[in-house]
């Protein structure tokens, strides 16, 4: 098999097993400063309870998010050398701001936050669990800052340099804020965190919804089920919001990808919308496809009837994505996402009619949609580094004409075989089956046991000096009675 698209099944393998985690963990972030935020205003030890609970699944989500991105890092060296070369001197300064200024934040107040409970008072237990959400966010500023450059550069200028008699091209950075701020950088971000958000809050509704279903952990259930659909409401609806303006900044930067995710085979006017289809590369048609006639147009160019450019007139250009893969993978995305709109506002609706917790059939819906949101962040991101292809590095237009950009062929490594990308793949799989086994194991165990039972001590008291006072004069008053009854 052909090395480069081997490469880029490995790096997809990676990569898309590695982003089960970090979505979640920034989601769940969210969801903890949320419930000790209503804890410290309320003092009402549920949400202290709640809280507890949901840390222990927010760690074990950010562990393996950390063991999980360390191979991307090598697979830049020994698949992509002559992509790292070009790239490095951007990458290196936005992998290095997240590592100053992300990684450093969340594994400094981790601790806090994961062991800090009966240690630390409750204000600094929440500035910590603050610390480690933000530190969540910062890490995905530089990653999604370092992926926007590559869809749309800026802030570079591209220079030869010969090294043993081999010249080479490099991108290096001659305005950083050019570069930390190119055109889609803002919003594929807040395209990211809206995704975070909606599946942090699916998540804790699949539990608490499981929960509410057996009939345990009732009052905890329903305070974190209430919490979660709050998020996951308002963020599904941000999320539509988010998509049209993406999908702008697609149109006029991205033309090829724009053609590929709606299936834009040849340049017309009053081009429609597919709500679902089959694209067919040999008819250059979309089969099967309902569409909305003249909605493409009107979102792309605010007019019915306007032009868009097809594939026919794109591709000597800027070369033809995998259609059908980057239009299935959107499309999916997009279904799912007005599905959680749908789904949501119906939940909330029996919300205001104070009968929420009697619809089986909805709680059961919110049991598995979790599923459904971590197909959504999986399918955007294949959506948009597919439709980018074949450009690795898409490059940009000067006066009319292309500059730069490294197409994905040219970035692999000159010494890399088939087989041992193959075999590598192998490897990959089996570690990450046993990786991901293990994941549902240790979550299995952790909802199984569910969160502790409400102590009946005063919260406020707790890591506190009265705290400490309380906890050693019931431990004199153990060893009292334990003397007692020896002496007995």
């Amino acid at each position: 098999m052909d090395v480069v698209f081997l490469s880029r099944l490995q790096f997809a393998l990676t990569i898309m097993f590695h982003y089960l985690f970090p979505p979640l963990t920034i989601g769940l972030g969210v969801v903890l400063v949320y419930l000790e935020g209503m804890y410290l205003r309320t003092r009402e030890p549920i949400f202290e309870n709640a809280a507890r609970f949901w840390t222990k699944i927010f760690g074990l989500n950010f562990a393996l998010g950390v063991v999980t991105g360390i191979v991307m890092e090598f697979e830049f060296g020994t698949n992509w050398a002559a992509y790292s070369r070009y790239v490095g001197d951007v990458f290196g300064s936005a992998l290095a701001a997240e590592g100053i200024f992300a990684f450093f934040l969340e594994s400094g107040f981790l601790s806090l936050l994961l062991f800090g409970w009966d240690r630390i008072g409750p204000k600094m237990h929440f500035f910590a669990t603050c610390m480690v959400a933000l530190g969540g966010i910062f890490s995905s500023v530089w990653i999604v800052i370092a992926n926007s450059w590559q869809q749309t550069p800026a802030g570079h200028v591209i220079r030869e340099h010969t090294i043993n008699g081999e010249t080479f091209l490099r991108a290096e950075i001659v305005d950083f804020w050019a570069l930390v701020f190119n055109p889609s950088t803002v919003n594929r971000l807040i395209h990211v965190w809206i995704g975070c958000f909606i599946l942090g809050a699916f998540f804790v509704m699949s539990i608490s919804a499981w929960y509410l279903l057996k009939g345990r952990h009732i009052e905890f259930a329903k305070r974190s089920f209430k919490g979660g659909l709050l998020l996951a409401t308002i963020s599904s609806l941000a999320q539509l919001n988010s998509g049209h303006y993406q999908a702008e900044g697609v149109a006029e930067h991205q033309p090829a990808k724009l053609a590929a995710l709606e299936g834009v085979y040849k340049t017309e006017k009053g081009v429609g919308m597919y709500i679902f289809g089959w694209p067919d590369d040999e008819t250059e048609t979309v089969r099967f496809g309902l569409e909305i006639p003249g909605m493409l147009s009107f979102l792309v160019h605010g007019d019915f009837n306007a032009e868009v450019t097809g594939l026919d007139e794109l591709e000597e250009r800027w070369g033809r994505p995998p259609v059908w893969l980057t239009f299935q993978a959107y499309h999916i995305m997009v279904g799912i996402g007005m599905l959680f709109i749908g789904s949501t506002l119906v939940a909330c609706f029996y919300w205001w009619r104070g009968t929420l917790f009697e619809q089986r059939w909805l709680l059961w819906y919110f049991v598995f949609a979790v599923g459904l949101a971590f197909v959504a962040n999986e399918l955007g991101w294949v959506a948009a580094e597919v439709g980018r292809q074949p450009w690795i590095v898409y490059p940009t237009v000067v006066n009319g004409e292309l500059t730069g950009g490294l197409r994905t062929s040219d970035g692999i490594s000159e010494a890399v075989r088939a087989s041992q990308v193959l075999s590598s793949i192998i490897f990959f799989g089996l570690i990450y089956l046993m990786l991901f086994a293990l994941w549902i194991s240790l979550l299995h165990k952790k909802i199984s046991h569910g969160p502790e039972p409400l102590t009946e001590s005063p919260p406020e008291h707790k890591g506190t000096v009265l705290g400490a006072a309380a906890a050693l004069r019931r431990h004199e008053h153990s060893l009292t009675e334990a003397d007692e009854q020896s002496e007995s």
